[in-house]
């Protein structure tokens, strides 16, 4: 029996019986066993694949390279049952039955079908490498399969042993294990100098393979760069033949790169990260590895993607040597030093953990869901993230208030860029500024287009005449990114959005035929109002003379060298910016005008009535200001301000600095001692600080209606605004248990101290107290402290007990006081005395004319 050709295709009657009983499996297959085209192909006879089997790969090349091979093997053109879909081809037809599409266009497929109607089967291959776009794709279909479709079939395709976290996303389902083709690698460290340039030490690697090693040799470079400027050193090689291979070469010179040489030539390609999976490179036997890849970093505090030039990991650099011997024994040229590796970082993070997240918030608004975070993820996007993104739609105008997309959105999410950008080119089109807007793009996209400096006008107008292939390439680009934007109709231009214009096609409500005309008001500062449309947040104005500290609208500060010739400027657009805190530097902007400012961003600028309080005067200053975000445009008095709002702010005011602002009173505090007393004593309320602060709203707010200071409050306010708030049944509680007064059988009343020291005192004189046998209570057994004076008002004594003084110390003291106060009565036994505070005389004649 002839044993299967490729590894794969020794578990392949595993997987498919586990499709067969159940939607989801996970194949483990090391790169080499043929699981990218093997696995596909073997599913179109099973009984429940009557649609199409959709194969997602990473890369343009590789999917394209992917449907080729199948259909190679089928002994079939491309296009027939086996096709392809990437964002700048596709070939495919009405019989096609497998298509291989990148992961952006499936994305793309599901939101706008998420029944994904006629597909039997998603293949998600080399998901190990957990890029934004596959992780999405896979939530996505995952949240399709549990809602509408649970006969879809889902296979998580993996060249890693991570397949269980895999299995347990998709349901607890099966994993199937491949082994891999095993060809002897030898693997050799040439190390590298630290002062020379990469493609020096790349050409000289490359030399040494050629003369040592037999078969082709691919080279992995960072970037485009890097391989244009080693190919200029290595120029023409006898009897090799030199491709490159990254993702903007053309079709037909990928397709060279990755098969066998027709001829007797040495096949050499130079190649980015591209190369590190999916594709098997004909006739390769030597790598030679710069240990480097270019890739998209978010910098969170630029609030940009860059391309980042770093050291690859331990993973990349396993998956680059492996390319030698996926067809037999090879070896690897590593240009650092063995002991070096062990630094290398284990794996590249997945991308969720750190790309700028906008687009992928809006691409799920649009599918429904509020929250990414809900979605089924191997690793969750980071919430700090997602908020950031939301905050930055809904300054882009792509999401409403309540999250959801807007036509806006929508639009812009058709378009291949982060969110910024593509409504930078929408919003730049509706003005006639489509043009600049993807100059724009490419520039902040391409580092060193244009020459140095941080003025982009400048950079922009060097840019349009640039020679070299990476000018004019950049420059098709741009054609192709402002011919992808929609001309705009009435509804496009936004209900109450101010847009300088002057092309009267613009007022219809079909799509204008030819683009608008930019108004006069906009010449040459095309630049600048596209990088204002991009980061409106990031509109700012000088701070100072010098020009070196800048104000954003977002309301994070910049900072700009002095000799710098945009800092003469008052008001900059910019682009970029490097830094945290208000210490970031600009890097990239454009002068723009305040007048520009305010005209772009009508819709934007708010009317505010500020309200600051002082608390050494207990008033509020009203102020009217026009601002932008977090830049103040005007500021000025308010003489007209909302008498509410004062009353408000003034209520803000004690919240913030305390109670004691108030003017208090001897009633108000008097009320208020009682009602600590009584809350001690079985009372069901309080008027103590904590609650009254709490209350604030309730019982000081009424009180400030027409005023702007707290000294403009009585005491009496207080004390009506307080037995308010307790209410009328609480305050008869509080009243029993607690009165405000004592009344003594003389028929005096006298307050009750309620803070006093020793508890609750009365301070009078004996004579009221006359003919009382029991002491005075109150809180159902609390004796009052009875402070008693002379008839000058001076203390004699205190007392708890007042039947005990009548029969102790009264006789002491009476006399004493009958030598001071003869004309006052001091009775033998007061508990049976009348009570008064007249003089014996004047007793004697109310008794007679009584």
């Amino acid at each position: 029996m002839q044993p299967p050709s490729l590894p794969v295709e020794t578990v392949l009657s595993d997987l498919l019986a586990a499709l067969d009983v159940g939607p989801n499996a996970v194949l483990v297959a090391p790169p080499g066993a043929g699981k990218t085209t093997a696995v596909a192909p073997a599913l179109l006879d099973r009984a429940w694949c009557g649609g199409e089997v959709l194969l997602l790969s990473p890369r343009r090349i590789a999917a394209r390279a992917a449907a080729e091979r199948m259909a190679m093997l089928a002994g079939e053109p491309v296009g027939k049952t086996f096709g392809y879909a990437t964002r700048m081809d596709s070939k495919r037809s009405a019989a096609t039955r497998v298509t291989v599409v990148t992961e952006g266009i499936f994305v793309a497929r599901i939101q706008a079908d998420p029944e994904l109607a006629g597909i039997s089967a998603v293949l998600f291959d080399e998901v190990h490498e957990r890029n934004l776009d596959s992780d999405f794709g896979l939530a996505l279909a995952l949240d399709a399969q549990g809602s509408l479709r649970p006969d879809l079939r889902l296979v998580a395709m993996s060249a890693t042993l991570d397949g269980a976290r895999f299995a347990k996303l998709l349901g607890d389902a099966p994993v199937i294990e491949s082994e891999g083709r095993s060809h002897p690698l030898d693997l050799r460290y040439l190390g590298r100098r630290g002062e020379a340039r990469i493609e020096d030490e790349v050409t000289a690697a490359i030399r040494l393979a050629l003369r040592e090693e037999q078969g082709g040799v691919l080279a992995f470079l960072p970037g485009v760069a890097e391989i244009e400027r080693a190919a200029e050193r290595l120029g023409d090689l006898p009897g090799v033949r030199l491709h490159r291979l990254h993702g903007t070469i053309a079709p037909a010179d990928q397709r060279a790169a990755i098969a066998a040489e027709p001829d007797d030539m040495r096949k050499l390609v130079l190649a980015t990260s591209i190369a590190e999976t999916s594709l098997t490179l004909d006739g390769i036997r030597v790598v030679v590895d710069s240990g480097l890849a270019r890739r998209p970093r978010y910098d969170r505090a630029a609030g940009m993607t860059r391309l980042v030039t770093e050291r690859a990991s331990q993973a990349a650099a396993t998956q680059r040597a492996g390319r030698a011997a996926r067809q037999g024994p090879g070896v690897a040229y590593r240009l650092w030093e063995e002991a070096a590796t062990a630094g290398l970082p284990r794996f590249d993070p997945p991308e969720i953990l750190e790309a700028d997240l906008s687009g992928l918030v809006l691409d799920c608004a649009i599918w429904g869901v509020a929250n990414p975070r809900t979605l089924a993820w191997l690793d969750p996007p980071p919430e700090a993230a997602v908020a950031e993104g939301r905050t930055r739609l809904a300054t882009l105008e792509a999401l409403d208030a309540d999250g959801r997309p807007t036509a806006h959105g929508r639009a812009i999410a058709k378009l291949p860029m982060p969110p910024r950008l593509a409504h930078m080119l929408v919003r730049a089109g509706e003005m006639g500024l489509t043009r600049e807007a993807a100059e724009v793009a490419v520039l902040l996209g391409e580092r060193g287009l244009g020459g140095p400096g941080t003025d982009l006008e400048t950079r922009a107008r060097r840019f349009r005449t640039e020679r070299g292939r990476r000018a004019e390439s950049a420059r098709r680009l741009a054609e192709r990114w402002a011919t992808s934007v929609p001309l705009p109709s009435r509804e496009g231009l936004g209900v109450g959005r101010s847009i300088p214009t002057h092309n009267p096609q613009v007022s219809g409500s079909r799509l204008a035929r030819t683009p608008p005309t930019p108004s006069p008001s906009l010449e040459g500062r095309g630049v600048a109002v596209a990088i204002a449309l991009a980061f409106p947040d990031r509109v700012s104005r000088r701070r100072d003379a010098s020009g070196e500290r800048w104000a954003s609208v977002g309301g994070r500060g910049f900072k700009l060298d002095a000799t710098d010739p945009l800092a003469t400027a008052q008001w900059l657009a910019v682009a970029e910016t490097q830094g945290v805190a208000a210490g970031a530097r600009i890097l990239s902007a454009a002068a723009i005008d305040q007048a520009t400012v305010e005209t772009l961003f009508a819709d934007k600028i708010e009317t505010r009535r500020t309200f600051a309080f002082d608390p050494t005067t207990g008033g509020v200053e009203a102020v009217r200001e026009r601002r932008l975000g977090a830049i103040a445009l005007s500021r000025g008095p308010d003489s007209n301000a909302d008498p509410v709002a004062i009353a408000a702010a003034l209520v803000d005011g004690v919240r913030d600095h305390g109670l004691h602002l108030l003017p208090w009173g001897e009633a108000s505090a008097a009320l208020r001692e009682r009602a600590a007393f009584a809350a001690a004593h079985g009372w069901d309320g309080a008027l103590d600080d904590e609650m009254l602060a709490a209350r604030l709203d309730d019982w000081l707010a009424p009180l400030l209606d027409g005023k702007r200071r707290l000294s403009q409050l009585t005491d009496a306010d207080l004390v009506e605004a307080l037995r308010n708030l307790v209410g009328w049944d609480a305050m008869r509680a509080l009243d029993r248990i607690a009165p405000a007064r004592l009344e003594t059988p003389a028929g005096s009343s006298h307050a009750i101290d309620y803070a006093a020291e020793a508890g609750p005192t009365v301070e009078l004189r004996p004579q009221a107290l006359f003919g009382l046998a029991t002491h005075p209570i109150v809180a159902d057994g609390v004796p009052l402290v009875l402070s008693l004076t002379s008839p000058a008002g001076r203390p004699i004594q205190t007392t708890r007990d007042l039947p005990g003084f009548w029969a102790g110390s009264w006789s002491a003291v009476a006399r004493e006081m009958r030598g001071r106060y003869p004309k006052h009565p001091w009775p033998d036994d007061p508990a049976a005395a009348n009570p008064t505070l007249r003089t014996k005389k004047a007793d004697a004649r109310f008794g007679k004319s009584g």
